[in-house]
Formats: structure tokens, sequence, C-alpha cells
């Protein structure tokens, strides 16, 4: 009897049952969403290492997904390479002073297609360039020209698109994404990992605090890595230098962050995301920093490859250099291709760090 009645109470309210496909596509579109979630999230890491190994910390993040302009110096558009490899540009820049700032480093990160390992390009910082609009100048300039707005500060992001149109001009690959660096950041990851352990070929002295930093292998926090990664008239090449010390302190960071698993746990992703995010400003199509962060997908390796682009000074006076005619080219096919592991066992010599 009992069955009976619930029976009919079934049939009574069975046709108020909501339909079972609309909620079951419902869920489904919440699971995927969920999943692409925790993807976005692991794939991340490598790229957050990278917003903060070249030495000066990430204040200003931007996207330019650009096309190659046409080589004004040694470069040979061919529309960006083949599928998969992908180009950040960063800029060490120091803003702390009155006047517009220049970049001081400049980083050509190259992501290959197979994801096997890091290749850091630096461009001397001399090198003499035409700047769209100013005439022939070193491209360090280029910031500072595209950087002076109408007002009290300094614009970040405009600096960044002048030096990054110079960049692809003379490089003739696409820039997919890319950051402008400063001071306060690298601290905060170098110091958020524990310190790295940093190993100069020749001994440094620092002009601002006296310090000296010797030959050979040490650790150093957050402030340590800034002076150090300030010096350059106290080393042999000057600004050369400079760029291999920003090198070597990039390949010490990211095995640091390798070594503590920074890049395969998501809650310490999140912790060091939390830092470094207030002093983002993101300038991109999604507007989420983890979506800009999944731009590069998790390195298989954390292998760092340190390369200067060949140049050769042409002018002492003013301290200008101009690309190396005879090795430049070659380099920069090489990059334009996706085959600079075959240029780095050809040309060991010109490796800075570990291979």
């Amino acid at each position: 009897m009992i069955e009976d009645d619930l029976r009919a109470a079934f049939a009574r309210h069975e046709p108020l049952t909501p339909a079972t496909g609309p909620l079951r596509a419902a869920i489904d579109r919440l699971a995927a969403v969920r999943r692409r979630r925790r993807r976005r999230t692991a794939l991340g890491g490598a790229t957050l290492a990278l917003l903060a190994v070249t030495g000066l910390g990430s204040a200003q993040v931007v996207t330019s997904a650009q096309a190659p302009g046409q080589a004004e110096l040694v470069g040979d558009p061919t529309g960006g390479g083949p599928s998969g490899g992908m180009n950040l540009l960063l800029l060490g820049v120091d803003s702390s002073g009155p006047q517009p700032p220049m970049a001081d480093s400049i980083l050509l990160v190259h992501v290959p297609a197979d994801r096997s390992r890091l290749y850091l390009l630096s461009i001397p910082r001399d090198l003499k360039v035409a700047v769209p609009g100013h005439g022939s100048d070193k491209i360090n300039a280029a910031f500072a020209f595209g950087s002076r707005g109408e007002g009290r500060q300094p614009d970040l992001g405009a600096g960044y698109h002048l030096t990054s149109q110079v960049v692809v001009r003379l490089t003739g690959v696409r820039v997919d994404a890319g950051a402008v660096l400063t001071y306060p950041v690298l601290r905060k990851v170098t110091d958020a990992v524990g310190g790295v352990e940093l190993c100069l070929p020749t001994e440094v002295r620092s002009i601002q605090t006296s310090r000296t930093y010797p030959a050979g292998c040490q650790h150093l926090d957050g402030t340590a890595s800034v002076d150090l990664l300030r010096q350059r008239r106290t080393l042999a090449d000057d600004g050369l230098d400079r760029d291999r010390n920003a090198q070597r302190f990039a390949a010490a960071l990211v095995r640091r962050v390798d070594e503590r698993g920074v890049l395969h746990d998501p809650v310490r992703l999140s912790r060091l995301a939390a830092d470094i995010g207030p002093h983002l400003t993101l300038n991109s199509a999604s507007g989420s920093l983890l979506d800009l962060l999944a731009l590069v997908p998790r390195l298989r390796s954390a292998e760092v490859v340190g390369l200067n682009l060949p140049a050769v000074l042409v002018d002492a006076s003013a301290h200008r250099y101009e690309p190396d005619p005879a090795a430049a080219p070659e380099l920069l096919a090489a990059l334009r291709e996706d085959r600079l592991a075959a240029w780095v066992a050809a040309y060991p010599e010109r490796v800075t760090g570990p291979r």
C-alpha cells in the first residue's frame, strides 16, 4: 500500500522535474572551466619566473603580439618563426630618478617550440640603432623617448612599445609579450625563494655600497642581488658584463624556483603571484595575471642558455656599438628559424651561462 502511494506521488510530481540535459551541460561546462584554471596555474609558473629573472623585477607587464617590421640593421623578418616558438621582451629600467628612464637591460627571451629550455639574448644597451621619430641613437634611449609623457610620471608602457618596435626591426622576430622591469619586485621574488646561489667568473665591486662580490659561487638575498646587478662601471666590459651577470642571475633564480618546487605547486605559485600582483600594471586583452602567465607552457627543463648579440665598438668616445657584421646575422637567423640549439652547439664559446 505504501509502495503504491509512493509511486502515485512520484507520478504526480514527475512533470515538475526539470530536464536533466541542461543541468548536465552546466556541470560539464563548470568542470571544463576548472580544468582550464588548473592548467593555467601549472603552465604559468615558467613565465612567472621569467618576469623576475632578468635582474630588475616586474613593474609593468605589456603584451604586444606584433608582426616583425622591416629589419633596419641585420634582421631579416620571416613572419615570426615556426608555430609554437615564442619571444618575450624584458626591459630592465630604473625609474626612481627625475629624468625619463633608459633601458639599462634589454633581454629577448626565446622559448623554442619544443619547450626544451630558455634562451636569453641580451641586446647591448649602447647599440646604435634607428629609433622611429628620433633618428639614430643608442637603443637604450628608445625607452626614454617613448616614456616622455605629459604627466609627471614616465609612461612605462609607451617606453616599452617604442623599444619593442626597435627590437623587432633589429632582430626580425615577432615579440609576443613583454614586461618593464624595476628593482622592488626583484628583491621580493629573490627573498621569497630564499635567495639565489650565484656564480661569478670575476670579482665585482659595488660603487653604491662598496661591497665586494668575490669570484666564485655565493648566496645572495634580494638586496644584494639588486646591488650586484646595478654594477657596470667597475666591470671590464661595462654594460656587456652587466648583461652577462643578469643572465647568470636569471639561470640561478630559475634553478632556485625549480628546486623549491614553486613551478609545480599551485599554492606556492599563488603566494608568489600575490606578492608580485600589487606591483604589476597589466595591459593585456584578458586582464588576468594567470592568463598572461599561461602564454608560455611549462618548460621541460629549468635550464637557461645565456647569449649576447655579437657587437663591435664603432665609436669609443661615445661608447657606441653596432651589430657584428660577421657573427650577428647568423645568430639572428638561428633565432628567427627556431634553431638556436644548433647554433649554440656550433659556437659554445659564445654562451654566457650553462647549456
